[in-house]
């Protein structure tokens, strides 16, 4: 198993170069003074593709020899890996096919299939997406796209905190961890940096995980609306980076993960998915004292549908 090095992201970031873009950190005076630190928020949402996922993805399908490539990819996701690997796969002009849970937002469904990617969905509670990826494999050959266990994967996610660290020196950093390829990325890159990795209440596998020393499961089922950070547990090799890197783990509830969507869209001004605005809730209604900190929260996707964002915007 190889894990990654910050000589790695730094490489990644070479290599996406006109594929993915540098999203911009947005500082607002409201936030600043409800946290009581300076926040800079990484606006991941405003990636190509709409989520960080995009970094990733184009690394690792960059890096494939260019005949291997020729042959297509194949992913599984719950749709922001869809999306990248789709938009990554039209870029080069290659073959890409996404396994998607039947139960996938609508826009996540609907934009993959408009990417030319044949999508295959699955029930998420009964089937076993890694089963149908490897079936696929056998059928159509080409080369899997991991959604965060893969070395190429978490540099390319690095990115995102590489970017970070060029502009500010951040304290703390709040991001997201599913399973794992995120968080491990940007630990990576900002190595002075307390990481706080931040879970949906009900799948708060990797705060078990750390306190356990090894990796746990989430029991099947959705228990969250943060469907992009549903997965069964975290991969093998965001483990190692996590064991030694974050510093403690956050849990959000799906009420705090709206307020922040809401926060985002009258005060910074950007439209977040559940998922992308856990880290915002975590450092809003987290806990964690971050007074006169200078601080980086991760806004890592903006797929939402038109039902989900209405809802978010009447929470109190």
């Amino acid at each position: 198993m190889y894990v990654p090095t910050i000589e790695d992201v730094k490489a990644a970031a070479e290599r996406i170069k006109g594929i993915a873009v540098r999203t911009p950190l947005v500082r607002n005076d409201v936030l600043d003074a409800k946290l009581g630190a300076k926040a800079f928020v990484k606006a991941e949402c405003l990636q190509r593709g709409g989520a960080f996922k995009m970094r990733g993805a184009a690394n690792a399908i960059s890096a494939l020899a260019p005949d291997v490539r020729a042959k297509g990819v194949i992913a599984f996701s719950s749709g922001n890996h869809a999306i990248a690997v789709s938009t990554a796969a039209r870029h080069f002009g290659i073959a890409a096919t996404i396994v998607m849970p039947a139960d996938a937002p609508k826009i996540k469904l609907e934009t993959t299939r408009s990417l030319g990617a044949d999508v295959v969905t699955y029930d998420r509670v009964g089937e076993s997406r890694e089963e149908i990826g490897a079936r696929l494999l056998r059928e159509k050959g080409g080369s899997l796209i991991k959604p965060f266990d893969d070395p190429f994967v978490i540099a390319g996610q690095g990115t995102a905190g590489l970017e970070i660290g060029e502009e500010i020196s951040p304290d703390i950093v709040f991001v997201q961890a599913s399973g794992g390829g995120l968080a491990s990325g940007v630990a990576l890159a900002l190595p002075n940096a307390r990481v706080i990795a931040v879970e949906p209440e009900g799948h708060d596998d990797i705060a078990r995980t750390l306190a356990a020393g090894s990796i746990q499961q989430n029991p099947p089922g959705i228990r969250s609306i943060c469907d992009g950070l549903l997965t069964e547990r975290m991969g093998e090799i965001p483990f190692e980076i996590a064991r030694q890197r974050f510093e403690r783990v956050v849990v959000v509830s799906n009420d705090a993960a709206r307020r922040a969507m809401k926060f985002a869209f009258f005060n910074l001004k950007i439209v977040l998915e559940p998922s992308g605005a856990a880290a915002l809730a975590a450092a809003l209604e987290g806990g964690v004292d971050i007074a006169g900190k200078t601080v980086s929260i991760i806004a890592s996707g903006g797929n939402v549908d038109a039902e989900t964002f209405t809802t978010a915007l009447a929470v109190q």
